[in-house]
């Protein structure tokens, strides 16, 4: 079934790819102007032109997840365009790598922004009109980060997906009844080049001190063994090609949590664990009906 969907983070490279995927399988997807620049950058082109070959339907619009005035103008534009909103993707991300005390309090406010504030503001704009509808499907791309064993020098962008995961389940739990759904999309976040073209810290002066200290050798110790991990991540036209099919799913059969790639470091164990803790103390405190969307016809 035809859906209208709004994806962040699409230059990006799980957001590109799942653009095009979503687009070439027949579904109306937005983006924003900006990032769709960035999206040409990195070959988006050439997706865009062979997507067209299918009659993909990929839209761009003005808006800024960073400001609510323009996620606002952005999602009342989209409505009267299409008189519906069916699908929210929460994939806009900034990732920062480094010691924690050397990144500063802007730092990680700008992080926190991109990576958790932007999707509040997003949800906000275009809930009323999900809830009204009855239906719709939100789809948060974390990271194995957030509930897997910590890196040395991830803590900063560990917190803020992790901030992403626990506000996604309690949208979860709050929506359900309203008959939206929720996805969470987990990659594995292990792999040295991920880091590698990370941001780093702002106050050099400390990040040269954990480089010159008792600490002196963490990031290269683990940089090292991770790139002799089994090299069996997903690609992101894998993560794509899933979060595709989730869109696809019928009413009702979504899950609630997806992981790609190896569980190297236990996000999908811990996930389980914590999941299935959250759904028998809903159980307990009679809430058990939120663990599935209601059907609002």
């Amino acid at each position: 079934m035809h859906k209208v969907i709004i994806v962040t983070g699409a230059a990006n490279s799980i957001g590109r790819s799942t653009c095009r995927k979503l687009a070439q399988a027949g579904h109306t997807v937005y983006v924003s102007l900006r990032e769709a620049d960035d999206h040409d950058e990195h070959g988006g082109a050439e997706a865009g032109a062979e997507g067209g070959k299918h009659g993909a339907d990929l839209r761009t619009i003005a808006f800024d997840v960073s400001s609510e005035a323009s996620v606002n103008s952005a999602i009342d534009a989209i409505i009267a365009e299409n008189n519906r909103l069916d699908v929210i993707v929460h994939n806009a991300r900034q990732v920062l790598y480094g010691p924690a005390e050397a990144f500063t309090p802007a730092q990680l406010a700008e992080l926190y922004d991109t990576n958790v504030l932007g999707a509040q503001r997003l949800n906000r704009a275009a809930l009323p009109q999900l809830r009204k509808q009855g239906h719709g499907l939100l789809i948060w791309v974390s990271s194995s980060s957030a509930r897997g064993g910590s890196v040395p020098f991830l803590g900063a962008y560990a917190s803020s997906k992790a901030a992403l995961d626990a506000l996604a389940l309690g949208y979860a739990g709050e929506l359900a009844r309203w008959g939206v759904e929720t996805t969470i999309v987990v990659p594995s976040a292990l792999g040295p080049g991920h880091y590698i073209r990370s941001g780093r810290p702002l106050d050099t002066v400390r990040a040269e001190e954990y480089a010159d200290g008792p600490t002196a050798d963490l990031s290269e110790i683990a940089l090292s063994a991770l790139a002799q991990l089994p090299a069996k991540d997903r690609t992101p036209q894998d993560v794509a090609t899933a979060i595709a099919d989730i869109v696809d799913m019928p009413f009702g059969q979504r899950p609630l949590r997806v992981h790609f790639g190896p569980d190297d470091d236990g996000a999908a164990a811990v996930g389980a664990v914590a999941d299935g803790a959250r759904a028998e103390l809903l159980r307990r405190i009679g809430l058990e009906d939120i663990l599935k969307p209601a059907f609002i016809g």
